[in-house]
């Protein structure tokens, strides 16, 4: 893969894989940039971790994807951890993780849990909401977190919501403050405009699954078939 020395080149490389978890590659699959990059052979670059530099800084080339690249989707989707899915690709994901079926259909069958079923309603009926606000309109509390943290992943991992921007509270004078907040929405509004469910729909599971396949061994001839699956099915 060509160098990546900026966020530009982080895009384009996006673009040209389809695909990329979203930091380290301990799940032998393929990332685009690996934790500890700067100190990894064969070649230096400028690119380093929590500096705040949206130019060099992976953290930051979330935020700039969400709001730059609206045909990149970024969320916790692989590995129940972050990940990259451009507009090509995610067709094939949406095939394989919910197999034309709504969430109304996996919670009837057993598949979607109570509280996931919870977090997408509010989700819904808002549009789009920052986590904090999420939590509160859908009534969870501090003691809640551990089931409600594993219901949000579990919404993403198969693909009914998705990160959509970054946010901050406001005060009473419509200033912000404190850290950013992720905001989500429904992946059906994420997308919304676009043929992308409409595609999901025309494939069939093998041929979802093998163009998946065909790529991560174009990135990574390593990568074993176990991992493969589970990648792209998501268990």
């Amino acid at each position: 893969m060509k160098e990546i020395n900026n966020f530009n080149d982080f895009t384009k490389t996006l673009y040209r894989t389809g695909f990329s978890l979203g930091g380290g590659n301990d799940e032998g699959i393929y990332a685009a940039i690996n934790w500890g990059w700067q100190q990894s052979p064969p070649y230096e670059t400028p690119i380093r971790w929590h500096t705040n530099d949206p130019e060099t800084d992976p953290w930051q080339f979330r935020i700039r994807i969400l709001n730059e690249c609206s045909d990149i989707a970024y969320a916790k989707c692989f590995f129940r951890k972050s990940g990259y899915i451009t507009k090509e690709f995610y067709p094939c994901f949406l095939a394989l993780r919910r197999n034309n079926l709504d969430i109304e259909e996996e919670y009837f069958n057993g598949r979607i849990s109570t509280t996931a079923k919870r977090i997408y309603d509010v989700v819904k009926e808002h549009s789009e909401l920052p986590l904090q606000l999420i939590k509160r309109y859908a009534g969870f509390s501090s003691k809640d977190k551990g089931r409600f943290d594993s219901s949000l992943i579990e919404l993403q991992m198969k693909m009914y919501l998705t990160i959509c921007s970054t946010s901050r509270r406001r005060n009473m004078y419509g200033e912000e403050y404190g850290w950013e907040s992720t905001v989500f929405s429904t992946t059906e509004r994420f997308w919304q405009g676009t043929e992308v469910f409409e595609d999901a729909s025309l494939l069939e599971i093998d041929e979802a699954y093998n163009l998946i396949k065909t790529r991560v061994l174009e990135l990574n001839t390593k990568a074993e078939e176990k991992n493969i699956h589970k990648f792209a099915f998501g268990w």
